[in-house]
């Protein structure tokens, strides 16, 4: 984004979050004391059933907006269909998941555009609002916060398990429900609990993604292994082989800011490219349990402390 990241086009006074960071959506200023939030994703098939992709592919659009505290409101389709290979029929299996998990959170979809397209992708636009002062981004982590993770990690694990037909079928299904799970209770009780900073955890992985948070912030942060949750049957998964490309270079993008003495297999968990993970929030340690109480699944899983480096042990 270096290159576009001066243009005008990207500027504006009431612009408030844009490309300068890593945050998850883009935030304009209404005016009036509202601030609207917008984000988009797009993705290729992860699993085999047309419609629990599109429920997938939608929840990981809402999530962008529930980690930064908004309300979806409105949403637009994108979808690329190699029409010539593969019937409409499943097209339309893929847009009714998508739009059940839409009706499902309140957003409503206004439109749409579908191209002809070599592989199939799908995903959503999405528009949604939020109070200005209220609208949580990666910034204001602060030493002393705790970390809560509200989605147990492993569905890239699996989903590779899945592409290459050695994932169980109780394992699948468990990480299907998971992935189309919303976060919108997650991301409604930010400000209740006084959230200092959060984010989704999808493609970069959790390690990733709270690298971000922590440059974004301006400090490091230490992570208890033993607490992050594991879908379960993802670590026999993972011995088995399954390990995604998208992976492999989160792993290695993190050498030379993670001190560590873990085993290869739990810093390849902590690396696995998430789609449509949980949120990941940094929280007053008064709160921090509170708020893990309050969404199931949920584990405080490390802290925010000083420095420039994630600690794992």
């Amino acid at each position: 984004m270096r290159p576009v990241q001066s243009h005008p086009a990207t500027r504006h006074p009431d612009l408030k979050i844009g490309l300068g960071g890593a945050d998850d959506a883009g935030v304009f200023s209404l005016g009036d004391g509202r601030a609207l939030i917008q984000t988009v994703d797009i993705f290729t098939p992860v699993v085999d059933s047309p419609y629990d992709w599109g429920r997938i592919a939608a929840a990981n659009a809402l999530s962008d907006v529930y980690a930064m505290g908004g309300e979806p409101l409105t949403a637009l389709n994108y979808l690329g269909w190699p029409r010539d290979v593969l019937p409409f029929e499943l097209a339309s299996e893929v847009l009714r998941g998508g739009f059940d998990v839409m009706a499902s959170a309140g957003c409503t979809v206004v439109g749409g555009h579908s191209i002809d397209s070599p592989e199939p992708a799908f995903g959503f636009a999405v528009t949604g609002l939020a109070a200005e002062p209220d609208v949580v981004s990666m910034v204001g982590a602060r030493p002393g916060d705790l970390l809560v993770l509200t989605k147990p990690i492993g569905s890239g694990i699996v989903t590779t398990a899945i592409k290459r037909r050695f994932c169980p079928d109780n394992v699948a299904r468990e990480t299907i429900e998971l992935m189309a799970g919303l976060n919108r209770e997650a991301g409604a009780a930010l400000k209740e609990f006084g959230a200092h900073a959060a984010t989704d955890v999808t493609g970069f992985g959790l390690l990733g993604h709270l690298r971000e948070l922590c440059a974004a912030s301006g400090c490091g942060a230490a992570v208890n292994s033993t607490r992050v949750p594991v879908i379960d049957g993802a670590r026999e998964l993972l011995e088995r082989g399954a390990w995604a490309g998208g992976s492999k270079r989160n792993l290695e993008s993190l050498r030379g800011c993670v001190d560590s003495d873990l085993q290869e297999r739990e810093i390849k968990l902590l690396a696995d490219a998430q789609t449509s993970g949980g949120l990941l929030v940094a929280l007053p340690p008064e709160t921090a349990s509170q708020y893990a109480d309050r969404i199931p699944g949920s584990s405080v899983v490390g802290e925010i402390v000083g420095g420039d480096r994630i600690r794992i042990h």
